[in-house]
């Protein structure tokens, strides 16, 4: 299998330097499972290209492995040596790549530090990759992360159409990026899509993921899949990679709070935030709702409010995060109180995929979710709950972005939280919720929420969509 890194521009062969290779000497490192080799197909000032070939031999995958015709435990296999390991990017390319640019992923440069540690036009083409599910994912990983995605498909045998389309693609990205920012991406992502890694996986791999994506994975869009998948959906290390990770972001947006945040401010948020769930609350009376479903519950502050009320009999969390739904359980104590357990329910789940547990009740709440959607995934999310789930009443709540400018820690055009995606002016958020009111039956009313002002509004939008029958 074939991996290329080309950089464009200007000192575009400085690659070499930051590669730690030299471009005009192919260069062969021997692993326990083949030869890799690195060498340049392209080299000059404006485009340089660097290339990784590994060269696996079947046999010495073969030996020593339990079952193995090598193995003293089972007699011959043939599937041992009839195999897509030798010609698939897999696990073994990703530790390849640590092997033979450890350097480089370090980001140590020397007297190129400052190149190093600037972005560059750089692209990778990583062929015959393992891509068994949708490949729509493979856009949904990357470019959440600055990339540009082309992925080239094939048919399984030309000679026999009726096989379908192959299991492997050759993926090309490309973007404005660090190299050793790339070269960790492609380390840790080989592995997500291919399932049949050829290491053990444990508590070290938990400790390697967040060391190698710990700064970008906490904010991925996506880091339930990349987690799950990277840690072949082992639920104990897939749990305490969360742990970790929530545990980090936490204590970074404390930090950023207490560096850039006024007392005062921190105050008028918890405010603003009581101010929300009580006025969902009150909206939820109003509708005469006794069964409601808080999708993107986070860690249960809405279900506290829910579960003192009387009127409300049967409550429902979901939350794509495993951990965030464990915190809601211990915050309304699930545990120890008998009657909580017939009248709520916590269940894992994402608002961008059809779920039969949604539907039932008389309201859906989703409160301050949709903006950390990707504006490529809101059409999945409106065909869940408005033409799939279709319950009776929808309470949503948003920012609204022209109250930005009242923050002095948020900067013009800047989102107030990281992982935001989008943020509505109440004009934007009014069209969007006109559009799918008429779209699936539903009539809206807005409302807004926190301190007004006259010209820019209250710093929450809430609007209330209730079904036409």
């Amino acid at each position: 299998m074939l991996l290329t890194i080309t950089c464009t521009g200007e000192k575009a062969s400085a690659l070499s330097f930051l590669l730690y290779k030299n471009p005009y000497r192919p260069q062969k490192f021997e692993l326990g499972y083949g030869n890799a080799y690195v060498f340049y197909p392209e080299l000059s000032e404006k485009k340089t290209t660097a290339a990784l070939l590994l060269d696996i031999d079947p046999i010495n995958l073969a030996r020593g492995k339990e079952g193995s015709s090598n193995s003293v435990c089972a007699p011959s296999a043939l599937f041992d040596y009839v195999n897509d390991r030798p010609y698939v990017s897999s696990s073994f390319m990703s530790v390849a790549i640590s092997g033979v640019f450890r350097t480089a992923m370090t980001g140590r440069a020397d007297e190129y530090q400052e190149l190093s540690d600037s972005p560059l036009n750089l692209e990778a083409l990583i062929t015959m990759l393992p891509c068994r599910s949708d490949t729509a994912m493979l856009n949904r990983v990357f470019e959440p992360l600055g990339y540009k995605v082309k992925i080239n498909c094939f048919n399984s045998d030309d000679n026999f159409p009726d096989w379908g389309e192959s299991k492997y693609v050759n993926l090309t990205i490309s973007g404005n990026v660090r190299l050793r920012d790339l070269l960790k991406h492609i380390y840790i992502l080989i592995p997500v899509f291919d399932k049949q890694k050829h290491y053990w996986i444990g508590n070290d791999e938990v400790d390697k993921l967040l060391r190698n994506a710990g700064d970008w994975l906490a904010n991925h869009p996506e880091k339930a899949y990349i987690t799950s998948r990277y840690l072949k959906r082992l639920n104990p290390l897939v749990n305490k990679a969360f742990e970790q990770l929530v545990s980090a972001d936490t204590q970074k947006e404390e930090n950023a709070e207490e560096d850039k945040t006024p007392q005062e401010i921190k105050e008028k948020k918890l405010t603003l935030n009581a101010q929300r769930l009580g006025s969902v609350v009150a909206a939820l009376k109003n509708c005469q709702a006794r069964s409601v479903i808080d999708i993107g519950c986070g860690e249960g502050n809405l279900l506290r409010f829910l579960i003192r009320e009387k009127q409300f009999e049967s409550i429902a969390g979901s939350d794509v995060s495993f951990l965030a739904l464990e915190r809601a359980a211990e915050k309304i104590k699930l545990s120890e109180m008998e009657y909580l357990k017939e009248k709520v329910i916590l269940f894992q789940s994402s608002l961008t995929y059809k779920d039969a547990r949604f539907k039932g009740y008389d309201a859906v709440c989703v409160i301050e979710v949709i903006e950390h959607l990707d504006l490529s995934r809101l059409n999945a999310f409106e065909r869940v709950l408005f033409e799939f789930t279709k319950p009776r009443f929808v309470i949503l709540t948003t920012p609204n972005r022209e109250y930005n400018v009242k923050y002095e820690n948020i900067k013009e055009a800047n989102l107030r939280h990281s992982d935001h995606r989008f943020e509505w002016t109440r004009e934007e958020f009014r069209n969007w919720a006109e559009k799918i009111s008429a779209r699936y039956g539903y009539t809206v009313k807005y409302s807004e929420i926190g301190e007004k002002d006259e010209v820019l509004g209250a710093s929450t939008q809430m609007g209330v969509f209730t079904l036409c029958v």
